[in-house]
This record gives C-alpha cells, sequence and structure tokens, in this order.
C-alpha cells in the first residue's frame, strides 16, 4: 500500500473510468490517492477526499455542533473511491487493503497537507453492495443517509439511500472532534 505517484495518476483514471461504477470524477478538496500492489503489480486502488459536508448520522455520532463542525471538518476525510481490479482475486483482500490503508492515511495527510486525519468515512451504495469489507475492517456503522445529494448550492433528492461507516483514525477522535472550541 503506498500512495500513487502524480505521474501514476493516467492509470488511476483508467481505471476508474472502466471499472468502477462513480467513473473518474474530481476528487474535492485535499486529496490522496493509493495503490495495494504486490511485486509491482496493482491489485486496488482507494481515493480519499474532503469529508462529506453534512452527515446528520457524523455529526450525532461526534456530538457537533456547526461551529464546531467547521473548524474541525478538514479532519476527516471521505473514502470516495476503493476499486479492486476484476481480474484480483485475492481472499479478503479488500478489508486487508482497508486496514492497511488506515494505517498509514492519517501520516501521509500529515505530510502533505501539515494536518493529520482522526475520522475517515465512507458512504456505500446500497442498490449495489452491503458493506461487508468496511465491517470486516471494523468500521462503525452509522445509519442511512436520505437519498439526498449537493446540486449546485443546495441539495437534491436522488432517492439513493447510502450506509455511512466510519473509523476513528485516533484513540480519542472522538473526545478530540467534538472538544468545544477555544473562546476568541
Amino acid at each position: 500500500m503506498r500512495p500513487l505517484l502524480r505521474g501514476e495518476f493516467p492509470v488511476w483514471r483508467e481505471a476508474m473510468e472502466r471499472f468502477h461504477y462513480l467513473g473518474n470524477s474530481r476528487i474535492v478538496g485535499e486529496s490522496m490517492r493509493y495503490v495495494a500492489e504486490v511485486e509491482g503489480r496493482s491489485l486496488a486502488f482507494l481515493g480519499w477526499g474532503a469529508a462529506a459536508l453534512k452527515s446528520r448520522h457524523r455529526e450525532a455520532f461526534l456530538g457537533w455542533d456547526p461551529p464546531t463542525k467547521y473548524r474541525r471538518l478538514h479532519l476527516v476525510a471521505n473514502n470516495v473511491r476503493f476499486l479492486i481490479l476484476p481480474w484480483v482475486r485475492v481472499p479478503h483482500l479488500a478489508s486487508r487493503t482497508l486496514s492497511q490503508n488506515l494505517r498509514r492515511l492519517s501520516g501521509d495527510w500529515e505530510a502533505r497537507y501539515d494536518h493529520p486525519i482522526l475520522l475517515a468515512e465512507t458512504f456505500v451504495d446500497l442498490t449495489r453492495f452491503r458493506g461487508t469489507c468496511y465491517r470486516a475492517a471494523n468500521w462503525i456503522y452509522l445509519g442511512e443517509t436520505r437519498g439526498m445529494g449537493r446540486k449546485g448550492e443546495g441539495y437534491e433528492a436522488h432517492g439513493r439511500k447510502k450506509a455511512l461507516f466510519v473509523y476513528p483514525l485516533h484513540r480519542r477522535a472522538r473526545e478530540i472532534l467534538s472538544a468545544p472550541l477555544p473562546s476568541p
């Protein structure tokens, strides 16, 4: 498991276009892309981006009020892409890949963006998947979304509910993320 090098982005784009149901749309905000490989052969790709702006389940889990959320949201990363290449058949690869990626995500993020990641989140499309690999990698299921998505400045119903999973990357992640802000 390693971060993708800039020169490898064309391989990422092609794999996402050909094999991921969401395609190769731009990853919003700060982002990291990873490749899982064996002996130089790519097995899987993972992409991380900015956390979702709104998530009632995450905000309840963390005890966030709006000011705290806006000050701490940059400490949460969203697993926006996870692709195991279709010809790869390795037992338990998905959960192992997630676990390996989570062990290095915060350190890599801090090296690139000068701040750690304390919580990982992902939204699983329930019409396509059950979230089995996230459950196997000990992610915490928080609930289903309402089936809304960003559209321009607002939100629009698209009808596809997604399961929200989170994974604390620090043993005190909830405590740190929900701590009251210092007085001005």
